[in-house]
Order: structure tokens, then C-alpha cells, then sequence
């Protein structure tokens, strides 16, 4: 990692400066958390009805994708609806299609603008179907949206659940809200293929020009195929393109929902992906490369195509105090605002039942070794301001983000019906730390084994780059992120902070008292 500490000396402050012109205000008066609403309730079951399609704003989110067109932060996702019935939507006229699409000015309100499609695609319909005994191509998953020169490309999947007989399709408009094209499928998959083609990314590489996507998922792995940057097509007719990330046990273990993305300060290339099932344990990997098209590696340096499990792991199931907590938090898109600032956006489902499905968007910030990390709230709209080490003494909650131990049965990479509740060992819950005045801390956390451990230590922070340094028990967590943000469990403004452990494990904070 010694090369990325290098680059981090003279790219530290703008790489680490996200969500906002960090830092952009000083108080002399020492910081505490002040009372502040939350934008929005995050049980939605008094406008789940097909009419009340319009409030759907961080409702119904699934698979997103997102990305700053003009004014606007425009989204895209699966057509997956709590409590869907197309009978009564057809009833009461509502325009009930496939995409859904938001848009945004601030990533905190957002508007529902209706579906990108009337219907699914005739081609792709007739593909899946013909190759799955009649059965699948029920609605549209998955999309990501791109721009290419005057136009906008909206690639998309079309599948039957379980099986590899899969379509990916791309569609073009000359507006980021239609109306849509249709220009043809990218990679179609049956069960004679490796692969599966659902979850399309598409990067453009930055030293050569060629267009790539990335996508698939437990079956088999993920893939990576050269496309035409002209057409936004295969480039070579019939091509697949060649592995890029696999699991050891596909069949149990998942892996699905490629993200791309280039960092130009940092010059990698990032590729997030989703382990274990959607509904639970769903979590967020990362790892990067020096090209598009990979290979990549992890934080400890192994391929990922080969089968052993990578980390980082950025977020997962996690319960702080006065909340039910959330599940599967993965699917990712990341994007920035054009300005260097980065964030995340995911489903996250309300626990304990798993059904409800609400737009997560946090803050992204890079550490000094070059490392992507999510804040551990939700993004809000707060503003930026610089923190002294006064500003941290207090009480605070954490939380350690971990992989389940608990192993499920699973089909086709997903839970068996009936098993939607996470169990223990599944829930990353938190605990109490207090840091003090004389730079000691003390209070409990969860240790590699789940077991919940009293701990003793001490701490620091680097006040210029905003760095937490803490000591517990002799293990070291260094150079977490300290930031402002919104507790939503609390509805306040206050301090948080993110990073990551020894062992590429997530580590967060938020001051409570």
C-alpha cells in the first residue's frame, strides 16, 4: 500500500473532501448534537397503493442507478414495488410500466417521474421466455444509465429468476427522461452459457477510449465485455467477454450487482459488488485496478476471480439504538457530483419483515491508502464543518461491519421463502464507546468472533485531515473519517465518522451525547 500513502501526501485533502466544500465553516463554540427532522418517514405503507405512485420519491427504490445529468441527479431502478398489483393499477390508470425514474436537485428530495417503458421489450421477452419454458421476462431489472456525446444510453436486463436465460438490452434518448429507443441487446445468457447476463456497468476507460461492461452474478461469476463506444453495442458480435470475480460456491454463495467507477485523482478503477442474499444479509465489497476492464484485486492484495471472499466490505445489515434496523443495504450505484464529491445509493429494507424498500444514499469518502468508505447514516443534506479534537469528546455509538456467521440455506443465491428475518450473528448491532478529555477511551465493541468485549484505550485525531486514531485493547483502527452528518435514528445533526479495521472490515461512529 506504500504507493497509494504516496499519492495520498498530495492528494489527501481533495480526495477526502466529499459531500460539499468539506470543512467550509469554523465555530469556536465546542460542537453538540443539535435536534434536526429527518426528510422523510421510513415506513411508506400509507402511500404503498398503486395511486399514490407520486410520493414513491425514496420509496420502492431496488438495483439503482444514478448520475448528475445537467441540474439534475437523475435515477433509475428496478421495476420492484411493495405490494404490487398491476390489476388495480390498470383499474385506476395508472401509468404502470418498467424503470422506474426520480429525479433530484439536492439527493435528499426527490421527485418520482413515472416509468422509462410502456412495456418490456418484444426481443428480450421473446428470448427469455423461449429459452425458459415460457416462464420469466415479468418486468425489467437492473438498469444503468450512461451519457454518450448528445445522447443517453439506459442499458437494462431482462431475466427468469434462477435461471441464466438472461437478456441485456440498451435503449437511447436524446432527453435523461425519454421518451426511449430501443437499439438492441448487448449479451443474451441460457443455461448452455457460464454466465448470466443481468446487472450491466459500463465505464469508459480513461487512457485507451474502449467502453467496457461489467456484469452477471452468482452464476458463474462476473464478466467484463468490450462494447462499441459509437453504438453502445457488443463490439464483437457474439462476444461474452472474460471473467472478472467469482465466488467458491455459486450455487450458495452470491455475487452479483458490478459497479464501475474511475477515480481520477486516485487514477483506479473501482468495482463494488453485492455478496448474499438481496432480502438479508445482502452487503457491499469493493475492490479496484489500474484498468476498466480489470484485473482487480482487494485490500489484501488477491484476485478476485479467484474463489476465496474479498474485502473491503462497506456496508451490511445494522441496527443502532432506537431504530428496527435495516437489511439488505446493497446493489449499489456510485457516482459523484461532478465536483470530486462521491456518494453511494442502495435499497435498504426496513427490518424486521424485509419488504419495504427505501432509497439509501451516504456520503463516500477515500482513505489515505486509497480505500473507498460509506458513512454510516444516510445522507441528509448537511452541511459541512470543521471539527476540533474538543468537538469529539462524548459519547458515541459504533458499530463494526461484518460478514454474517450464520449460514443459511439458500436457491439460486437467494433465501428460501419463510426465512426474511435476519437471525443472530447476522445483525451488526451497536455499542457504546466514550472518548475523554485526557485522550482515553473505554466502553465495549464487537470482536472478530461477534462475541461483544469491554475495551480500554486510547485516542488521537488528526485535526488538519480530519483523522481519528483509536487504540482498544492494543488493536489499532486508524485514519477514520470524521465528518458532520444527520442521525436519523436520533433526528439530529452531529459528528460521525467511518473507516476501516485490519481486516478490511467497516468501522462506524456517531457521537450521541
Amino acid at each position: 500500500m506504500n504507493e497509494y500513502t504516496d499519492i495520498m501526501k498530495n492528494l489527501f485533502l481533495p480526495v477526502l473532501l466529499v459531500a460539499g466544500s468539506f470543512f467550509a465553516s469554523c465555530t469556536s463554540a465546542v460542537f453538540t448534537p443539535t435536534p434536526s427532522a429527518n426528510p422523510w418517514d421510513d415506513n411508506y405503507l400509507s402511500v404503498a397503493k398503486m395511486e399514490d405512485y407520486r410520493q414513491w420519491g425514496t420509496y420502492n427504490v431496488h438495483d439503482p442507478s444514478c448520475r448528475k445529468l445537467g441540474d439534475y441527479y437523475y435515477m433509475y431502478s428496478t421495476d420492484a414495488i411493495f405490494g404490487e398489483n398491476r390489476k388495480e393499477a390498470r383499474e385506476k390508470g395508472v401509468p404502470l410500466g418498467f424503470i422506474q425514474m426520480r429525479r433530484s436537485k439536492d439527493l435528499v428530495h426527490w421527485e418520482f417521474l413515472g416509468w422509462a417503458f410502456p412495456e418490456i421489450p418484444e426481443e428480450a421477452v421473446q428470448w427469455v421466455q423461449s429459452h425458459a419454458n415460457g416462464q420469466g421476462a415479468t418486468n425489467i431489472w437492473a438498469p444503468y444509465i450512461i451519457p454518450y456525446k448528445d445522447k443517453y444510453r439506459l442499458y437494462y436486463c431482462v431475466s427468469a429468476f434462477g435461471r441464466k436465460t438472461s437478456y441485456i438490452g440498451l435503449a437511447e434518448s436524446t432527453s435523461p427522461e425519454g421518451p426511449w429507443t430501443q437499439k438492441g441487446c448487448i449479451v443474451k445468457t441460457d443455461d448452455s452459457t457460464a454466465m448470466n447476463a443481468i446487472d450491466p456497468s459500463v465505464i469508459a476507460d480513461e487512457s485507451t477510449g474502449k467502453w467496457w461492461m461489467h456484469y452477471g452474478s452468482f452464476f458463474g461469476g462476473l464478466y467484463c465485455v468490450e462494447l462499441n463506444p459509437e453504438t453502445g453495442l457488443v463490439l464483437n458480435e457474439g462476444d461474452w467477454g472474460h471473467l472478472v470475480a467469482r465466488r467458491a460456491n455459486y450455487r450458495k454463495d452470491n455475487l452479483e450487482a458490478p459497479e464501475i467507477i474511475y477515480h481520477p485523482e486516485l487514477k483506479q478503477y473501482y468495482l463494488f459488488t453485492s455478496y448474499d442474499p438481496l432480502m438479508t444479509t445482502y452487503n457491499v465489497r469493493v475492490s479496484r485496478s489500474d484498468a476498466a476492464e480489470g484485473p482487480f484485486t482487494d485490500y489484501f492484495g488477491k484476485a478476485v476471480k479467484d474463489t476465496t471472499n474479498n474485502f473491503p466490505i462497506l456496508t451490511a445489515p445494522y441496527r443502532f439504538e432506537n431504530h428496527t434496523g435495516w437489511a439488505g443495504t446493497a446493489h449499489c450505484a456510485v457516482f459523484s457530483d461532478n465536483e470530486g464529491n462521491y456518494f453511494m445509493a442502495h435499497q435498504g429494507r426496513l427490518s424486521p419483515q424485509n419488504q419495504l424498500m427505501v432509497l439509501h444514499i451516504r456520503q463516500l469518502f477515500f482513505t489515505p491508502e486509497g480505500w473507498p468508505v460509506a458513512s454510516p447514516e444516510r445522507y441528509a443534506g448537511t452541511a459541512s464543518r470543521q471539527f476540533s479534537k474538543e468537538d469529539l469528546v462524548g459519547e458515541w455509538e459504533i458499530i463494526r461491519v461484518q460478514e454474517p456467521a450464520y449460514e443459511r440455506q439458500l436457491e439460486a443465491g437467494q433465501i428460501l421463502w419463510g426465512e426474511g428475518e435476519l437471525k443472530e450473528k447476522e445483525w451488526n448491532l451497536s455499542t457504546r464507546m466514550t472518548l475523554a478529555k485526557d485522550g482515553t477511551c473505554k466502553g465495549q465493541m464487537t470482536d472478530n468472533e461477534w462475541n461483544i468485549v469491554q475495551m480500554n484505550g486510547k485516542w488521537s485525531f488528526l485535526t488538519e485531515k480530519h483523522l481519528l486514531m483509536v487504540d482498544l485493547n492494543s488493536e489499532k483502527i486508524e485514519n477514520l473519517v470524521i465528518f458532520a452528518g444527520h442521525d436519523w435514528e436520533n433526528e439530529t445533526e452531529t459528528i460521525l465518522f467511518t473507516g476501516l479495521d485490519s481486516r478490511g472490515r467497516s468501522v462506524w461512529g456517531k457521537r450521541i451525547k
